[in-house]
């Protein structure tokens, strides 16, 4: 085991390496920054998802469309891709 200094203001490494996984557990949730714990059912049910390569199409959008996502800004393209995607599941 690699010996770590413990500084003012940072990690006490010696003491996390003593912690158990019930301890780790309820700091955790005690912290309110801490992101929440995945529950084994999420875990079960989550899915991998590598994003898909892009084809670049060029098409006529009105103006007033094309407005209205590029004044949201930037990454107006992947929002009407969203869009679009979210249209073509809900079919």
């Amino acid at each position: 085991m690699a010996t770590r200094r413990t500084r003012k203001g940072k990690t006490d490494w010696n003491r996390l390496e003593r912690l158990g996984g019930a301890e780790i557990r309820k700091a955790a949730k005690a912290d309110p920054d801490a992101a929440p714990v995945a529950s084994s059912e999420w875990l079960r049910r989550a899915k991998l998802l590598e994003p898909q390569p892009k084809t670049p199409v060029s098409m006529r959008l009105d103006e007033d469309i094309v407005k209205w996502f590029r004044d949201r800004g930037r990454g107006y393209q992947t929002r009407i891709n969203a869009v679009l995607r979210a249209y073509v599941e809900s079919r």
